[in-house]
């Protein structure tokens, strides 16, 4: 199982620069999927750090997905405002 957990390293890599292109968008469908992805990311980040014992890693993961939904959230509205 620690040898499939070492690989996610690189999709979670993936993952949070195509959510980093995604948020950065003027679309707000783009932006909202952006979120989602980075929501993914942390999921993974954290996955990896867990069998790393990566704490600082993943407390920030978490902290980072907690602001993703923030984003998802205030994003709903459409445009993105406020």
């Amino acid at each position: 199982m620690s040898e499939w957990l070492e690989l996610l390293e690189w999709p979670a890599m993936a993952a949070s620069l195509l959510a980093a292109w995604l948020v950065a968008s003027t679309s707000a469908r783009r932006r909202l999927a952006g979120f989602w992805v980075f929501l993914v990311s942390n999921a993974l980040w954290i996955a990896w750090g867990w069998q790393d014992s990566a704490w600082a890693l993943i407390v920030l993961n978490a902290c980072l997905a907690a602001m993703n939904v923030r984003g998802i959230v205030k994003n709903e509205g459409g445009d993105g405002a406020s």
